[in-house]
Formats: C-alpha cells, structure tokens, sequence
C-alpha cells in the first residue's frame, strides 16, 4: 500500500490539504427521511414502535437490564481489574473539573450569582454493532455521575459482557437493550417503559447520529462526531513502527477516518512508509487500516517543526501527538486540537482508555470552537439577581433609558415604578 506524499512546498499545497482533510457532514437524504419517519412513529406509538424496529433490525426483541455488581464477576478478573485502574483514573480526572456554585454582592448591595445544578436524567448510547466499546461507557457516564446526575439510562443493541462490566462500574442505572435512531428516539421522547431524558451523550451510526441531530432542540446532545483522526508531529526521534501502528490505531476504526503524520525529516517519512507496508499485513483489521490510509491518509514533508504546528492548528484534529525530543517546546503553539500527546511515550491508545481525560473528542476541524466532553457537559448554570431597594433605582433609570430607547415601554415603566 502507497500512502499519498505532500510537501507544505508544493504550489497548490494548501489547495491539496484541504480537499484531503475535508469531511462531508452533510447527511444522506434518505438516511434523513428514515430517521424522521421512525422518530415520528416512535414519537406516536412509543414502545409499540421501539419494538417493532428492533426487531426489524436487530431482529431481537427489546430487553431491559437491572444493572448489578455481578456484571463484573461475569468476565475474566483481568479485565475487571484493568476496567477498575481505567475507572479511578478517568474519575479522578473529572472530579478536577467539578464547578461550584457562586456568589457576591456588589458596591450597590446587589445580590449576583452563579448556581449549578447537575441535569436530572441522562441517556447513554453506546454502540453494539461492529464492535464493542466499554471504554465509550466509562468516558461518558464517568464525567456524569461526577457532575451529580440523578439518573444515567443506557441504551446499547445487545451489549457483551464488557460493555455490561463498565456500566456496573460506572454508575449507570439503566441498561435498555436497544439501538439505533429509534433508541434516540425513546430516550428524547420518552415511552411508557423507558424515561424521557434531558440529554444524550455517546457515539453512534449515521441513523444514530442523524437522529441526534433531528431531536436536538427537544433535548440537549454532545455533539455530532465526525470520522476519528490522529495528526502526528514527529521529529524522527521514535522508531517509525510505533508512529505507523499510532496512524493504524486510527485508522482500524472506520474506512473514513482520518491518519497524517507531519515531519521536516524526508528519510523519517521514508522510514515510516516502509513500516507501514511491513505491519499492515500483521492487522487483523487491515482491509479497513488499508481504505482509510488510501482514501484520507498522508505523509506530508514541512520546513520545519513550526510550519507543523502551523499545519497543524489548520487542519484542528482530534488526536494530536508531539512525537519530538522537546514536546514542551512545541505545545504552547498548539491551538486547535481535541487532545495532545506529549513525546513519544505518549500513545494515543493510552488517552482512548486510561489516561484519565476524556476520549469523546471534537472531529472534523470543530477542534477550532469546541471542547472534550467533560463534567461541565452535565451541569447547568442558573443566574442569581438580586436587587437591594438602593440599587433598584440606580440600575432602574439605567434599565429604563435603554428601554426607552428599544421602544419597550412595559420593560421601562416596570423599572421605574421600583423607584418613583
């Protein structure tokens, strides 16, 4: 397998970059259409409907879990015991994220403040199809239960063992064994059996996404995810298997996601090109490893480790490693990215299951504008006001001047009967 070459050099460089990072996100119309149609039938029929697409499609019938210890002595101790070290550090983590409430009162005697409310009920989806994705539950239920959230609902099609394992241990709930857009649908409207919740969180197909998508405004969502992505800066330092299995770790996921390494070192370029002919053939998931790389992949050769992070800051992945000498030299030019590995100890496997920081990352370039998911994702934030008789009048002629000017007369006149 031939990886494309680009050089920053090349005339049309930046014409080349970003047809090769551009992503579609726009939806298929009858991907659309379907997905309006079950969010409708489901809306209308409730759990009469849920039924019936889950059986259609995952040709079972829906089932519900009482989430119990005993999920974890289902599975080998090994991976109770590496769900446990990866639960404590992800929630010891996010507790550091945990806002509180505030207050002050000014020079005027008003009351001013800040309060924060944990969101009562939650729904978790993670997905069943391909894969199984315990990791998915820790990092999206953790930062919940950290935020105070009185109930997290899980819905999964027929989830394994593991997946059973990390919801136990994570805190959630509810298990509702059920996927795709009608899940979405249950979980934003809400039926006889399942709770109607205030948002949903997790990863999913495109029906699973485009659902999230349509019923947004009705609940609140995270996001909608694009494709995984890795952008590796790389000096030469690290023997070049590692940074071609750290692109494969990416690319596994999906023909459509995304693996660029950036590096001012040709032969370095050279080397990890020949490693990743040599380990492609080991992957058990190389014909996805292979169409991702072929179809959104790049080698791309740059001045020097600057015009990477230059590069780098355009493009906003998801995953970004410094796999260089000196990475705290590098970080403080990074301003677009999900996540970043610092030197070449840092492999963004450890980030997707352990290190502590979450792995619901922004895709796509939204890295420009948006933030992991955190506990802050699962909080509310109310304004205080409270206004001392002495105050209402000071801020009541400021209130009614500008009222005056908006031309709302009501807003005016009750500013201004506090004070005449």
């Amino acid at each position: 397998m031939k990886l494309r070459r680009l050089s920053t050099q090349q005339r049309n460089f930046s014409e080349k970059l970003s047809a090769l990072t551009r992503y579609d996100a726009a939806q298929d119309p009858a991907v659309q259409r379907a997905v309006r149609k079950i969010l409708a039938d489901v809306r209308r029929r409730g759990d009469a409907a849920v039924r019936d697409y889950t059986k259609k499609f995952d040709g079972v019938a829906p089932k519900q879990y009482a989430v119990s210890e005993k999920f974890l002595d289902a599975i080998p101790a090994e991976q109770a015991q590496a769900l446990r070290a990866a639960h404590d550090r992800i929630r010891t983590f996010h507790e550091k994220q945990l806002q509180k409430s505030w207050e002050f009162t000014d020079a005027d005697g008003t009351r001013l403040g800040q309060r924060l409310s944990p969101l009562e009920r939650v729904g978790l989806y993670v997905p069943g199809g391909k894969a199984a994705y315990p990791s998915s539950v820790l990092m999206n239920a953790v930062p919940a239960k950290v935020a105070g959230v009185r109930e997290l609902v899980m819905a999964s099609p027929n989830p394994n063992a593991l997946v059973l394992a990390a919801a136990a241990l994570a805190g959630v709930d509810r298990v509702l064994g059920i996927g795709g857009a009608q899940a979405i649908a249950a979980l934003a409207y809400g039926t006889k059996s399942i709770p109607r919740v205030d948002k949903i969180v997790g990863p999913g197909n495109a029906y699973v996404a485009e659902a999230k998508r349509q019923v947004f405004g009705e609940v609140g969502i995270d996001m909608v995810a694009g494709p995984s992505e890795i952008l590796v800066i790389a000096d030469g330092a690290a023997p070049a298997d590692w940074i071609a299995m750290d692109l494969f770790s990416q690319a596994e996921h999906d023909e459509s996601a995304q693996a660029i390494l950036l590096s001012p070192n040709e032969g370095y370029l050279d080397e990890v090109a020949a490693s990743v002919r040599k380990l492609l053939v080991e992957m058990p998931r190389r014909k996805v490893i292979a169409a991702s790389l072929k179809a959104r992949g790049a080698l791309i050769l740059t001045r020097d480790l600057e015009e990477a992070c230059a590069v780098a800051n355009r493009i906003a992945p998801e995953h970004l490693e410094l796999s260089v000498e000196n990475p705290e030299g590098l970080v403080e030019k990074i301003r677009n990215a999900g996540a970043i590995f610092l030197g070449r100890w840092s492999s963004e496997a450890i980030g997707d299951y352990c290190a502590g920081p979450n792995h619901v990352l922004p895709t796509a370039g939204t890295a420009r504008f948006s933030s992991p998911l955190g506990v802050y994702d699962f909080q509310k934030r109310t304004s205080v006001i409270g206004v001392s008789q002495s105050a209402a009048a000071k801020l009541g002629r400021i209130a009614m001047t500008l009222a005056e000017g908006e031309g709302l007369t009501a807003h005016a006149r009750a500013a201004e009967m506090r004070f005449k």
